[in-house]
């Protein structure tokens, strides 16, 4: 189906709630984004990182290389998070017809709207049926807010078929690291394949604005060139750099939020819920009563994410046991 334009919601909208409920700030439990808990320990910050403009050839680029296990002939570009390549990206090509597997994360719909194309929302098996009339073809994987995963192979075949009339399959990737998903940066340097990945939901640095685009490298250098000198700023591309060295951790945070995601989903199934998803960052939860769960559970000061169409709630991860405690109590009114 097409989209026509509207206006965006995002997880987060704390102070929204707050008007909507009349309940203060301080005392909303937020499990509306699918950001981490637990954010990456952030070490001090040189003061010279501070006092010096950002520069490309700092090093970063070969650390996240070796992060991704990038062979030698992909771009990879460091952006102010994923969210600016993907705002960009349609400005890249003339007008044409674009794909968007849905439902997804909706600022790739408009964006690609907004840039003067033609969108069309599809479902999986529609998007294999539509393929040889689309010239782009977006998806998230795993999928934002439904946490499905597609296989490597369905992707891989979807590229195939775009790239050989040059076309793009743009692959949003903001939460593998959270997942059993299988990345493509490693295949990113062939032709129409572009793959946008994320430090805001696995390292639990949203508020940083860090990402990276993986493709070609002349596609990497003409979104640089689109975004301007100086796109990403010192700090933080001096805390990417620590963050994705960080192994030790990371593995831990895997730990961590795969025992936190099998926790969510029994305190939801014990409530009557079906969660569903691969993201350990949160689960997806179908249902007719969805805006009624919604509102019982905002009426207790705990902010989900709720979808209308279809209707569903997105239940992230709580932090600490004050917050696990607060969420059982307040499912507790749902059963």
């Amino acid at each position: 189906m097409s989209v026509s334009p509207q206006g965006l919601e995002h997880g987060g909208r704390l102070n929204q709630a707050v008007r909507q409920w009349g309940i203060p700030r301080s005392d909303w439990l937020d499990l509306s984004t699918g950001i981490s808990p637990y954010g990456y320990p952030v070490p001090a910050i040189p003061e010279s990182v501070w006092l010096r403009l950002p520069e490309e050839d700092d090093g970063l680029d070969a650390v996240a290389r070796d992060w991704l296990g990038l062979p030698a002939g992909a771009g990879c570009l460091p952006v102010a998070g994923s969210q600016a390549a993907l705002h960009t990206l349609p400005a890249l090509r003339s007008p044409c017809r674009v794909g968007v597997v849905a439902p997804a994360y909706a600022e790739h719909a408009r964006a690609w709207q907004q840039g003067g194309h033609e969108v069309v929302l599809l479902g999986v098996e529609e998007a294999e049926v539509t393929l040889p009339r689309l010239d782009v073809l977006v998806c998230v994987n795993p999928n934002n807010p439904t946490g499905t995963l597609l296989p490597a192979a369905t992707l891989r075949c979807w590229h195939q078929q775009l790239a050989a009339r040059g076309g793009w399959l743009v692959v949003d990737e903001a939460f593998v690291d959270a997942s059993n998903g299988k990345s493509l940066v490693g295949e990113a340097h062939q032709a129409g394949l572009i793959v946008l990945r994320s430090l805001g939901k696995f390292f639990g640095l949203a508020g940083l604005r860090a990402g990276l685009m993986v493709a070609e490298p002349a596609l990497c250098h003409d979104l640089q060139q689109a975004l301007g000198p100086w796109a990403m700023s010192h700090p933080a591309r001096y805390v990417m750099a620590q963050a994705i060295q960080d192994q030790a951790w990371q593995q831990q945070q895997r730990q961590r939020l795969r025992e936190d995601r099998q926790r969510l989903d029994g305190l939801l199934s014990a409530a009557g819920l079906s969660p569903q998803g691969d993201s350990d960052l949160f689960a997806w939860c179908p249902g007719d009563q969805s805006r009624v769960c919604f509102e019982v559970l905002a009426r207790q000061g705990v902010l989900v994410r709720y979808f209308a169409e279809p209707a569903a709630l997105r239940f992230g991860l709580a932090g600490g046991e004050a917050q696990w405690e607060r969420l059982r109590y307040a499912l507790s009114a749902l059963a």
